[in-house]
């Protein structure tokens, strides 16, 4: 089984460099831009997931071209982190938040006021994983495309790991690659150092 992880296009919260977890925004016209020219029908999956959130959904239906001849789950765990009282905001705005300042000392993995902790959002994230795991051995699907966050690609890939967050930081458009063979998985070198080869 081989999963192409792909981050959503931009939105307009990405370029302004907001905060952007549960808050439910569509691509800007650059984002679509990106996706269609990165990705332009070059996926051939058996099954297209995504997380519930617009801007997944919109790329992915502009990755895979037939998508509604596609078979397509949505997983709900697949959700971005819960950025609290942060959301929506840039670092100008929360530089001076005691709470933002506590939050970065931790390097971003205590509890957000009003949100998740990195702990929970993780957590949360491989409940959807193993799900979809399940699914995909039932229904002997070999090829899928997840279109998901960058941080439910952090989070899945350091977590099966055991290598650090950050080591799977993605930039929009961009993926990383997971192979599973016998229940065992493999990251290839460059879903660790850069996106995958399209």
């Amino acid at each position: 089984m081989k999963i192409n992880f792909i981050r959503h296009g931009m939105t307009k919260f990405n370029e302004e460099k907001r905060y952007l977890g549960l808050l439910d925004v569509s691509l800007s016209e650059k984002g679509k831009a990106e996706v269609e020219k990165r990705w332009h029908d070059t996926l051939k999956p058996d099954v297209v997931v995504t997380s519930p959130l617009k801007r997944c959904v919109q790329s992915a239906e502009l990755i895979i071209k037939d998508i509604k001849n596609k078979k397509h789950i949505i997983v709900d765990e697949f959700r971005e982190i819960d950025f609290g009282i942060f959301e929506g905001k840039t670092f100008e705005e929360l530089k001076d938040n005691p709470a933002y300042q506590k939050w970065i000392d931790s390097r971003c993995e205590m509890k957000i006021p009003e949100g998740e902790s990195k702990e929970e959002f993780v957590k949360r994230t491989m409940e959807g994983f193993k799900k979809l795991l399940c699914i995909c051995k039932e229904n002997n699907w070999n090829e899928i495309v997840c279109v998901v966050h960058g941080g439910t690609i952090m989070a899945i890939l350091s977590e099966i790991s055991g290598r650090d967050y950050y080591d799977f930081y993605v930039k929009n458009a961009e993926a990383r690659e997971l192979i599973i063979e016998d229940d065992k998985y493999e990251i290839p070198y460059y879903s660790i150092c850069g996106r995958i080869h399209s």
